[in-house]
């Protein structure tokens, strides 16, 4: 659906993005997450050619739209939807002829166009909006109306860029929540682009974390939050699931370990969440677990989980359990006590 092939874009001398490559298949939704000046913003407008890169090609259904003409460029980003961080809605017309704005010089009748207009209105759940102005709607409602005038056009392809980085937790969970129906309603594919990883979980099943105009990580999101690799792909993982934090509480709170005493955080995935495997620490090896924190949660429909716990047993024993433990699927990261055990 969408090929980036070696994208770099300059500025003046500065290289906002560097040598990008990334496939994004039809129906994916594809999320892109880096910090401010990361290059995100700039690599996703360069899928529209809202931003031309330096080099590089753009390949979109097939067509390299860098070949294009004018004219085709045109036709084809009537293929490609687009939302923003502060929604760019027309503050003069109404919520309905924001809508049809994108449509106004089809060769259909005005009926058809403001009946097409009220359709999508219901889809994103503010038809009974259509009379009013932007200024009037909040700003979930502003987006759900950005969302709407987006669909005009049928597109293929949705970019949201920074979509709901201006809304408040409660709106932006009602707007995934929304771009996931619609995804499924459209059989849209969407390219989201943010600085929180909580967006990516929500509603991405792939992501690419981005650095310096670079990608330094990609996979899907199961793997990317279940296994991070990278030094900033971890620190995006841990700033969503609030690991760190709790590590450092726990740690505080927790006094000096004894001998022979582990503490350990473990990550679960997938089958081995349901397992019971703490039973079986200690029927197997006679090691004892004390959960200090954890929690579990569904990633694209799989549960992931972190434990927080303190093991302790005979040496022997604790030294047996790391593999027993990667056997099961289950990875092993030592907190606190002797190093070297397992």
């Amino acid at each position: 659906m969408i090929d980036l092939k070696n994208i770099s874009v300059d500025f003046d001398g500065f290289r906002a993005v560097d040598d990008v490559s990334l496939k994004v298949c039809k129906n994916d939704v594809y999320g892109i997450v880096g910090f401010s000046g990361a290059g995100k913003s700039t690599l996703v407008r360069t899928i529209n050619l809202l931003q031309k890169p330096s080099s590089g090609e753009v390949i979109v259904n097939g067509k390299n739209l860098l070949s294009l003409s004018d004219k085709e460029l045109r036709e084809e980003r009537k293929n490609i939807g687009m939302i923003f961080q502060h929604f760019n809605l027309l503050n003069n017309l109404t919520v309905l002829d924001n809508v049809i704005y994108p449509i106004r010089k089809l060769k259909i009748s005005k009926a058809e166009k403001e009946k097409k207009a009220r359709e999508l209105l219901e889809v994103v759940g503010i038809a009974d909006k259509a009379k009013n102005y932007p200024r009037e709607l909040s700003g979930g409602q502003q987006q759900r109306c950005a969302i709407a005038r987006a669909l005009a056009s049928d597109p293929e392809i949705l970019l949201c860029d920074e979509a709901t980085s201006a809304l408040d937790p409660k709106t932006t969970k009602q707007i995934l929540k929304l771009l996931k129906e619609l995804n499924k309603k459209f059989n849209l594919t969407i390219v989201i682009i943010t600085h929180q990883m909580e967006v990516v979980k929500e509603l991405c099943n792939k992501c690419a974390v981005m650095d310096k105009g670079k990608i330094v990580e990609s996979g899907s999101t199961l793997d990317i939050f279940a296994n991070p690799k990278e030094a900033l792909t971890k620190e995006f993982v841990e700033t969503s699931t609030n690991v760190i934090q709790t590590i450092e509480e726990v740690k505080a709170n927790i006094g000096i370990l004894k001998e022979n005493e582990l503490l350990v955080k473990l990550n679960y995935l997938g089958e081995s969440t349901t397992e019971p495997l703490i039973n079986d620490l200690f029927e197997k090896f006679g090691v004892k677990t004390n959960v200090l924190a954890g929690n579990i949660e569904f990633i694209t429909g799989t549960p992931v989980g972190n434990l927080i716990v303190s093991l302790s047993g005979d040496k022997e024993n604790l030294g047996k359990i790391g593999d027993y433990l990667t056997k099961k699927k289950v990875g092993v990261e030592i907190l606190g006590g002797k190093d070297g055990i397992f």
